[in-house]
């Protein structure tokens, strides 16, 4: 027999093949464990079949002739052995048979043996490494009889050996230690079972009050119920909070808390607020042209007053709407206007509820006073600005775009900063008591010089205001007469006269005489070629700035005038007359 090859058929261990050498045979001392198999015929023979290292059955040995025959095997008495699984029919390479994929035997927790007469109660049924159900561990054999340490797995019955002609390696348990009977609450344990296998017996335990168990789990689902209960509407109202407040994540800044609104009656809100009912806005329309502006409410019969140049574009036919500022409308009509002044009254009717702004005294305006202007620039009605009164007595003149002379207006001013616009024209000019001091009428524009309402220029901090003294004499003439009347001294100026003071002319309109025969300058003894320097004591450096000054006076006034004749200075008192405006 070749050397390496094996002598006889002892049982064999499924192992993984190592190269170079054959197939490890059984060991030739006893196992610790013997097989309880029954005992094979010891009269049948078994021819041996040897390994050749490859997973491949060697054929016997061929004897020759004329040897003598060899005496039979004496195998002793052995249980055949089955493989744990049936052999692979496929032979998959590289080694053949089942051997390398075979699943690892199972394995016992080892348990002490219950003493005698004690009850042991029924095994767990545990798993295999296959994850099949095993029986319950083998119990302790009875005197006289050997221990086995393997039991065949459920799926393979046992079969008894029978030889093959080319028979395949048989597979060998792994011989185990004898396992005593377990006790107490571990069972098997096999580490390749299914991984719900409990590893505790999940019954009672002997004389458990199973009643008391039952109503301490009734008493735990109450309480869980009751906790869900709970928790849903604790979470419930967390997150109706979060829904309304916009989520967990919104971002809100600091914000004060909304005031009383109550402001100082001086302030310019405080003003504002006490101005602005009486404070309406006029949008006219006429036949060739249309325009915006402002005005105020002298009294609760509908009596407005604004500019002349702010109507003028209805003319004859036109249309005149008023708007107030809680934006209620109504249609007005033209009660009288002036030219010479830059003012007209307007009235609305059917309108109740209407609140008169109070009047002050212009007089009483220094330098330096805050002021707030009213009105609608750019047809942006309510609107409200501020700034301080920058001059008085300031001559100015507006109009004249017919040509004649017809619509120029003489005003002794109040200059402000308070931004006026086109739009706020006839809107008030009111003092820190919310009294009107002046009327808007006029800006100085930066690429026109003095404007009226027709110039389209934005306000660079010059603006013009009439006097309300001079507004309310005139507005109380055009409510009583429809008509404003003019003061003035009975003379004709030459308004091309370049030097310092104003020249009375040579000679008249229409051929008449430069000074009026019987009027208040004939009768104060003023003559052609005189030059008044002075009324009232205040310098006079043009023909405009006299008829301005003349003009902030009431007909019927007495003035002081100084004069040059012949390089002499002459002082004569007069008594304004009247004339009637246009």
């Amino acid at each position: 027999m070749e050397d390496g090859k094996s002598t006889g058929p002892k049982a064999k261990w499924w192992s993984r093949p190592t190269p170079g050498r054959t197939t490890r045979t059984a060991p030739d001392e006893p196992s610790p464990v013997e097989d309880t198999a029954p005992a094979a015929d010891p009269t049948a023979t078994v021819t041996a079949v040897a390994d050749d290292g490859e997973g491949r059955a060697a054929a016997p040995e061929a004897q020759p002739a004329d040897a003598p025959p060899r005496p039979p095997a004496v195998v002793p008495p052995a249980r055949p052995m089955t493989p744990l699984h049936e052999p692979d029919q496929y032979s998959t390479p590289p080694y053949g048979g089942p051997g390398p994929w075979a699943p690892a035997p199972p394995v016992q927790r080892p348990v002490p043996t219950p003493a005698h007469g004690t009850p042991v109660p029924p095994q767990y049924a545990g798993t295999n490494g296959a994850g099949i159900p095993a029986p319950p561990a083998p119990t302790a054999p009875a005197p006289g009889q050997p221990a086995t340490g393997f039991t065949p797995p459920p799926h393979a019955p046992q079969q008894p050996h029978q030889p093959q002609p080319q028979p395949q390696p048989q597979p060998q348990a792994q011989p185990q230690p004898q396992s005593p009977a377990p006790s107490g609450q571990w069972l098997q344990y096999d580490p390749w079972g299914a991984p719900r296998q409990p590893l505790t017996n999940p019954g009672p335990p002997l004389g458990a009050d199973t009643g008391r168990r039952k109503s301490r789990r009734g008493s735990l689902l109450i309480g869980a119920v009751l906790l869900a209960l709970v928790a849903g509407g604790i979470g419930g109202g967390i997150g109706a909070y979060i829904e309304r407040n916009g989520g967990l994540t919104r971002v809100e800044l600091p914000q004060t808390g909304r005031s009383a609104g109550g402001r100082a009656p001086d302030s310019v809100a405080g003003i504002a607020a006490s101005a602005l009912p009486s404070v309406v806005t006029l949008h006219v329309t006429g036949a060739t042209e249309s325009g915006t502006g402002t005005g105020f409410v002298l009294d609760r019969s509908g009596h407005i007053l604004t500019n002349n140049h702010v109507v003028a574009p209805a003319g004859r036919g036109g249309e005149i709407t008023v708007t107030f500022s809680g934006g209620e409308t109504a249609r007005g009509e033209v009660v009288g206007k002036d030219s010479g002044y830059d003012l007209a009254v307007v009235k609305v009717t059917g309108v109740s509820g209407l609140k008169p702004l109070p009047l002050g005294n212009s007089d009483n305006v220094q330098v330096g006073d805050p002021v707030v202007a009213i009105g609608a620039p750019f047809d942006l009605s309510n609107t409200v600005t501020s700034g301080i009164i920058s001059a008085k007595d300031r001559p100015i003149t507006a109009g004249g775009e017919k040509g004649d002379g017809s619509d120029i207006s003489y005003v002794d001013a109040l200059q402000t900063d308070a931004p006026i616009n086109p739009g706020n024209s006839g809107g008030p000019l009111v003092d820190t008591d919310a009294h009107v001091i002046g009327i808007n009428s006029a800006i100085r524009a930066a690429d026109s010089g003095a404007s009226e309402e027709g110039g389209q220029a934005g306000s660079i901090g010059l603006g013009f205001a009439i006097p309300i003294n001079q507004g309310k004499r005139v507005a109380e003439e055009l409510i009583n007469t429809g008509k404003a009347t003019h003061p003035v001294i009975g003379v004709t100026l030459d308004m091309k006269y370049t030097g310092d003071g104003a020249r009375v002319g040579s000679k008249g309109a229409a051929g008449k005489p430069a000074v009026t025969p019987g009027g208040p300058g004939a009768k104060a003894g003023i003559r052609p070629g005189d030059v008044i320097t002075e009324v009232d004591g205040r310098r006079v450096h043009s023909g405009e700035e006299l008829i301005v000054k003349i003009r902030a006076h009431r007909p019927g006034d007495q003035l002081d005038l100084t004069l040059t004749r012949g390089g002499k200075d002459l002082s004569i008192s007069l008594t304004l007359g009247s004339a009637s405006g246009t």
